[in-house]
């Protein structure tokens, strides 16, 4: 079916499918939409999607992709300094941080460590955790990593980390609420609000 539509269509329809959650069918009704859009409006949003890459940059303090450095969130003189909740990506920060429940800071990991991916520890941020813990303001970091394989070797590492390097620092982990094999960005508020608040010492 796919093969018949105009060649541009075609890559436009290949390039939405390799979005998460969008098949071909899918895609190709974004397309088609696009194609209704005035060409003004076309343009504009080519234009925001070839753009927004460059106008983020990773925020110095906890690594989120942001307009400014610090973020909003580090900048904040209301959120607490002592509490530091390290997450595996920008997702899952989002999620902590939409119900409003959580008033300290965050750390990016930029992803859980996975071998057989290719995803080592050098290709984590760990070298700006670690510049972020010498800073001494931080007493708590709490692991919102998830209870998947490759988050709870990634959770282990951490800690290894922290213990080895800031032994005056507490650790803690979101309260097994979360269930086997699941994903922070993934759990209902509810959820996280419990975990969060009844969490764990390791």
């Amino acid at each position: 079916m796919y093969d018949k539509l105009p060649k541009p269509i075609q890559e436009l329809v290949s390039q939405f499918s390799q979005l998460p959650g969008v098949g071909p069918k899918s895609a190709l009704r974004m397309a088609m939409t696009l194609l209704s859009w005035p060409e003004e409006k076309v343009i504009g949003f080519g234009k925001s999607i070839a753009e927004f890459r460059s106008l983020l940059n990773p925020c110095s303090g906890c690594m989120v992709l942001t307009e400014q450095d610090p973020c909003p969130i580090c900048s904040d003189p209301r959120r607490d300094e002592e509490l530091l909740c390290v997450v595996a990506d920008m997702d899952s920060m989002f999620v902590l941080e939409e119900p409003g429940f959580y008033r300290g800071k965050y750390f990016i990991l930029g992803g859980l460590l996975s071998p057989l991916d290719g995803k080592e520890s050098s290709k984590l941020n760990v070298k700006q955790l670690r510049t972020r813990l010498t800073t001494g303001q931080v007493q708590e970091v709490i692991l919102a990593l998830g209870s998947t394989v490759e988050a709870e070797n990634t959770a282990s590492f951490v800690k290894n980390l922290v213990n080895q390097e800031f032994p005056a620092i507490k650790i803690t982990r979101l309260a097994q609420g979360i269930p086997l094999g699941a994903e922070v960005k993934y759990m209902d508020q509810e959820t996280l609000k419990q975990s969060l608040q009844f969490r764990q010492q390791l």
